[in-house]
């Protein structure tokens, strides 16, 4: 086979890949906490033919060699954790995170996982439950009687009943944070699972030590830059287009070495 088919066949396997990180981030463009994915290539293994430095005669040596290349492969997809936009929404249950941190979210098994997304929601104990229907962890129960609820920025989660001037604490909202979170595995739902390249979760209160500061009646957006995502897209056409013209020239020079044989 020529190589060049070949190496263009990774090529188009590359760009179909990109499209559809670039379509997945799109589609997710107004999902709240979403963060943005990147495709990362890198090229394959040379074919050594000619050393560099080897010897060219009893004297001189090669100043370059001759490697050819075998094509591209995804080596992995990585989570853009930068912060996205803040919507003002004014529902006392809606909380975003200004700055690194997680929510931390119990699922049904025991297992927890965590999310950007602040839409919570009071279930019929008055239990703090995310869009999805998991309980916060730990976690917070609002009187059935509160007439307000109140989240500071560190977190403190307070309601005021009736007859009582003074604001109840009910509850504390922590956050986890990661040494590397791009390495979380995303399991849908706007959630995420720790791994083993994520490292251990660490816990602490809002505004401490590095956490980002909780913004009650807010949530924040998506991070996808539509325009930078339509550029990419553009780019990833291209880039599918000029790889099928090399297949195509390729296999016009096979077709042409065959006949004039």
């Amino acid at each position: 086979m020529n190589p060049a088919l070949w190496i263009g066949k990774t090529g188009v396997d590359a760009q179909n890949t990109r499209l559809a990180v670039i379509a997945n981030n799109l589609a997710n463009i107004n999902t709240t906490g979403f963060k943005a994915d990147r495709a990362i290539f890198q090229d394959l293994f040379y074919q050594n033919v000619r050393q560099p430095g080897a010897q060219a005669n009893q004297i001189n040596t090669l100043p370059s060699g001759l490697q050819l290349g075998t094509g591209v492969q995804l080596a992995y997809t990585q989570k853009l954790f930068t912060d996205g936009s803040y919507q003002n929404t004014g529902a006392p249950l809606d909380v975003a995170i200004n700055g690194r941190g997680f929510f931390q979210v119990l699922l049904p098994d025991g297992t927890l996982a965590y999310t950007r997304d602040g839409t919570f929601q009071l279930d019929e104990n008055g239990q703090m439950l995310t869009s999805g229907g998991y309980t916060l962890e730990p976690g917070i129960q609002i009187p059935d009687n509160a007439q307000n609820i109140f989240i500071s920025r560190d977190g403190i989660v307070s309601v005021k009943l009736p007859n009582d001037p003074t604001p109840n604490q009910v509850g504390n909202i922590q956050l986890a944070d990661f040494i590397n979170p791009a390495g979380l595995q995303p399991i849908g739902e706007n959630l995420f699972l720790e791994s083993q390249s994520s490292g251990p979760p660490n816990i602490d209160d809002p505004a401490n030590n590095g956490f980002g500061v909780l913004r009650q009646g807010m949530l924040e957006t998506s991070n996808v830059n539509a325009v930078e995502e339509l550029v990419s897209m553009i780019e990833a056409q291209r880039a599918y287009e000029m790889n099928t013209r090399a297949i195509s020239t390729a296999d016009q020079m096979l077709q042409f070495m065959t006949t004039n044989l």
